[in-house]
């Protein structure tokens, strides 16, 4: 990462980390579902997926200009509502989506690294790479992560340099027949399949971590909010389109897990479904690496507010190990047993609820941080409704999965709610 003269953190370092934290594997891992789910719409879905992130950093810029501190979200929502129940189960969610986020990534680094091995090999080799990735970047966490990180910009480079590759040659041979309005999925089909691959957005909150040590951020966290955003809805609707224009929607289905790779090799050849599959390898590991490194130190920033046991707040070599190794048994256990749809379903779920809470935290402080209401407000409604189709689909599609979803947030509130009752200490901010 650039930094200044006095060691801060400038616009491109700041937009790079957006940019990075959302590019960082969940393209590669949700295309085929998004295709599934809305067919010849799927640049609609994530142009509206997208529109969401977009209505929620405008929270996230507001509260990180007035509340420029490591704690990011848990910090907003703490400041907002205090040390409740609701806050509490809040941030907890936000733990437990960041676990679901790297089950996401681990399963997506399975797929394409399977498709390295014989067919007859495809579910040992996924799961036995699914579990590989975890255990890997799990043990680089507790020893160094300064060389992994030190090419976190060489990897974001490569992957975008990549997916543009995969947009300009694309885009020459682009059947838009497939794309027609007739190609669209239902209304309420599109926005769910928009929804559920909500999580290919969420890594712009992690600018939010890095406010205390912008430089100039009133001017800064704006521009880079707003560009990373931007910026990654274009390439993901541009994507997306290359994707349904180049290959038949039952062939993404088919190949749904690894979509990327197939959709390129029909213009781009061999050639080049080696190349998204190696770009599709490094960018879940890094993303996996990161993930791994925010999540445990969430953990440890909940921990410290008294909302979770104090043996998280331990640290070994100067690392919250505990965190990261509870954190790295439940994504294990959470990549091996459940499938695609039914991550990328909890994932989208866990970040659409916390970030409505996010805006409602903007919504709440709107004269203390200088936003116009109307917008966080805004939000709150776009992540409730978005949230709503989700469940609708997959109440309509996949009934079984609501108890799933069910469980994520319970699992919140309950963890919280045992916690205040049986913990040893009560809230930190109490």
């Amino acid at each position: 990462m650039t930094k200044g003269p006095d060691d801060s953190i400038g616009f491109w370092s700041a937009a790079a980390i957006g940019i990075g934290g959302m590019v960082g594997g969940g393209i590669f891992a949700v295309l085929g579902l998004s295709v599934e789910l809305a067919q010849g719409g799927a640049p609609v879905a994530f142009a509206l997926a997208g529109l969401v992130a977009l209505v929620t950093s405008y929270a996230y810029v507001k509260l990180s200009v007035a509340m420029p501190e490591q704690g990011g979200t848990v910090s907003f929502l703490d400041n907002a509502f205090g040390p409740g129940l609701f806050t509490g189960a809040a941030n907890i969610l936000l733990w437990l989506s960041y676990i679901v986020m790297l089950s996401l990534y681990a399963y997506a680094f399975g797929s394409y690294g399977a498709q390295l091995f014989p067919p007859i090999w495809d579910g040992v080799a996924k799961h036995g790479l699914i579990s590989f990735v975890i255990i890997a970047m799990t043990g680089l966490n507790l020893m160094s992560v300064k060389s992994v990180g030190n090419a976190e910009e060489l990897i974001v480079a490569v992957k975008i340099a990549i997916l543009l590759v995969f947009v300009g040659f694309g885009m020459m041979s682009v059947d838009t027949v497939r794309m027609a309005p007739s190609q669209w999925a239902p209304p309420l089909s599109l926005i769910a399949g928009g929804m559920i691959i909500f999580v290919a957005y969420e890594g712009f909150e992690l600018i939010a971590n890095t406010a205390q040590d912008v430089r100039d951020p009133k001017r800064t966290l704006p521009r880079a909010f707003y560009l990373s955003v931007g910026f990654v809805i274009l390439l993901y609707v541009a994507v997306a389109a290359v994707t349904i224009g180049n290959l038949a929607p039952a062939d993404v289905t088919a190949a749904r897990d690894y979509a990327l790779a197939a959709a390129a090799k029909p213009f781009l050849g061999q050639a080049g479904y080696g190349a998204i599959t190696l770009a599709a390898l490094l960018s879940t590991m890094s993303a996996i690496n990161a993930t791994l490194y925010g999540a445990a130190r969430l953990s440890y920033v909940i921990a410290k507010d008294g909302e979770l046991p104090p043996f998280l707040e331990r640290k070994i070599w100067n690392r919250p190990a505990e965190g990261l190794l509870i954190t790295a048994g439940v994504t294990l256990l959470t990549a091996n047993l459940f499938d695609l749809q039914s991550i990328s379903t909890m994932g989208s779920t866990g970040f659409l609820l916390v970030f409505a809470a996010v805006n409602a935290a903007a919504f709440h402080m709107s004269a203390r941080i200088g936003a116009v209401k109307w917008l966080p407000g805004l939000g709150v409604v776009l992540c409730l409704g978005a949230l709503a189709a989700l469940v609708w689909q997959t109440a309509e599609k996949h009934p079984a999965r609501l108890s799933v979803l069910a469980v994520l947030v319970g699992l919140a509130f309950l963890i919280e709610l045992a916690y205040r009752i049986f913990g040893r200490r009560k809230s930190g901010k109490a």
